[in-house]
């Protein structure tokens, strides 16, 4: 069974302008019609909301699915490596307190310049080795880790994929955002077949899509290879999610899912329309 909800980060522009407060997001997404919420904050800079997280999303009755932050892994020396990798193990066990069964921690950043697949071909080795250990640090919580594919040097499909096999743990998975593809110019629907085998967590987000510059740039997201993006309330906008549920429905996917709305509307307009749009894609 695939049950449906929100990332946090749906809310974070309500939350950033003060319209709400974080605990509220949490109340809003029952409100919608979420199963479940996905923590998309680095709580270790706000320990005081672990607990009252907890208590908001049980009387909510609301699943807490995962517990979302990033990491770097490229770094100058190996003592920052090591340092990087005990900040997600920190990690980690607030997610455990949390009492989540997946997070998603990201595992390398360059520019778009730097992010050649010769570049990731010679540091793959460094992604394996830290996502392993994390991964087995995780096992003893009953945590599934996952790598997202986002930030331009890990979002191609088959990258994603050759960290997962190469990582090799049943505990190491995807977090597979079906229109973040589009980062890197590449079909979602397609790298959605790819990755879905590996999935742990779905992120449905969507994306307007424009081929020439745009008469303003802010607010674009421009491609690894000059196209335009804008976040789309999700099921508006231009990526096949019509394919892309059907492709997932055939998969015998069963877990989380989480809509992650990131565009120009009100997220207290959007989301509830959004979630809308998903559940009818996804179980028609």
């Amino acid at each position: 069974m695939i049950k449906i909800g929100f990332t946090s980060y749906s809310f974070s522009k309500a939350v950033n302008a003060g319209t709400i407060d974080f605990l509220k997001s949490i109340e809003l997404a029952a409100e919608y019609g979420a199963e479940h919420i996905e923590i998309a904050r680095d709580l270790t800079q706000n320990p005081e909301l672990v607990e009252p997280v907890i208590a908001t999303a049980k009387a909510q009755n609301l699943e807490l699915s995962s517990y979302t932050v990033g990491a770097n892994f490229v770094q100058p020396d190996a003592e920052a490596v090591k340092k990087e990798v005990e900040r997600i193990k920190g990690q980690i066990e607030i997610g455990a307190k949390l009492g989540v069964t997946r997070m998603r921690h990201d595992c390398g950043w360059r520019p778009i310049p730097e992010a050649t697949i010769d570049q990731f071909d010679k540091e793959l080795p460094l992604f394996t080795d830290c996502c392993g250990e994390l991964a087995d640090y995780a096992a003893k919580y009953g945590i599934t880790t996952s790598i997202e594919n986002h930030g331009f040097y890990v979002q191609g499909s088959e990258r994603v994929r050759r960290i997962v096999l190469g990582v090799n743990r049943a505990n190491f998975r995807t977090t597979l955002d079906v229109g973040n593809f589009l980062c890197v110019d590449e079909d979602p629907a397609s790298a959605v077949m790819n990755n879905i085998s590996i999935a742990s967590m779905i992120h449905f987000k969507d994306f307007h899509v424009k081929r020439s510059t745009p008469p303003m740039e802010e607010g674009y997201i421009k491609t690894a290879h000059g196209n335009y993006l804008r976040g789309a309330l999700t099921g508006d906008g231009d990526v096949d999610l019509s394919r892309i549920s059907k492709i997932i429905n055939e998969s015998g996917y069963e877990g989380y899912l989480s809509v992650e709305f990131e565009g120009w509307e009100d997220p207290l307009f959007a989301c509830p329309r959004a979630i809308k749009n998903v559940k009818a894609l996804m179980r028609g």
